[in-house]
């Protein structure tokens, strides 16, 4: 195989830990999250990530929730490591969550490591039953 001999990382080890199992919100690690430094202190600027690809199960079926996760936030020291957010955002796959926790628990973790002056979070689920949940979670210094 042409991937035999890649080095897995310790954050893609920790991503991966939930692969193949379920689990529950607590199990998710934060510290997964990197951070850099922002060199441009003085100038505030608002940072928007975007993922297509979120998805963790519902509590009581195990069926996957998907979703498109959006991020905004205006840095003030520290800006968030994007490939870090990748995995961290990857270790929901095989949890147990609700959708609202999800995005709840997504703007806590991020709002512990980035110190941010704002934050919100947004998640935008697929359909369920003919229901479309979105769910906005802020922080605001």
């Amino acid at each position: 195989m042409i991937y035999e001999e890649r080095e897995i990382t310790s954050a893609e080890k920790k991503a991966k830990k939930t692969a193949g199992k379920f689990f529950l919100q607590e199990d998710i690690d934060p510290t997964i999250l990197e951070v850099i430094p922002y060199e441009y202190q003085k100038r505030k600027i608002t940072v928007e990530l975007t993922n297509d690809e979120f998805n963790c199960l519902c509590p009581f079926s195990g069926l996957p929730d998907f979703a498109r996760l959006s991020v905004k936030y205006v840095p003030r020291k520290k800006l968030i490591e994007l490939k870090s957010l990748k995995y961290y955002f990857y270790s929901f796959r095989n949890v147990k969550i609700y959708n609202e926790h999800a995005v709840s628990k997504i703007l806590e973790d991020l709002k512990k490591v980035l110190r941010p002056y704002e934050l919100t979070v947004i998640g935008e689920f697929t359909a369920r039953g003919g229901i479309k949940n979105r769910v906005t979670a802020q922080h605001k210094v």
